[in-house]
């Protein structure tokens, strides 16, 4: 069974940084699945924050947070990062990992294919 587990979150001043990760256990070829963090404010929409490409050559990532934040994956961990500096305090949220079996790297919440559960992020100003 895929699982994918975020940890990271936490509590930062503004200006601040976070570095989030996600484990995926379960799966047997890591390298064939696009791999993103979206994020989910009270009352809002889930949201793209960034994706990485099967390759982990090709980055894509949301206008609010480019230059801020950074993806990378680690194959031997079949682990996702997401950097995150300069935080705002429009950053706060529960960001999720999800990967997805594709070719094409999304944008779009329904067409990953699995969700971990979530870690918090609260940024003070």
């Amino acid at each position: 069974q895929v699982q994918l587990v975020e940890s990271g979150g936490g509590l930062v001043q503004a200006g601040g940084s976070l570095r989030l990760s996600c484990a995926a256990s379960g799966r047997t070829a890591f390298s064939t699945y696009v791999m993103a963090w979206f994020r989910q404010a009270p009352g809002k929409e889930r949201e793209f924050v960034a994706a990485i490409d099967r390759s982990g050559i090709r980055t894509y990532y949301a206008d609010s947070v480019k230059g801020r934040f950074t993806i990378s994956r680690e194959y031997a961990k079949n682990t996702v990062y997401l950097q995150m500096n300069s935080l705002k305090p429009e950053d706060p949220a529960v960001y999720y990992c999800a990967d997805e079996y594709s070719s094409v790297v999304h944008r779009t919440p329904t067409e990953y294919d699995s969700w971990g559960q979530g870690t918090q992020v609260t940024v003070s100003s």
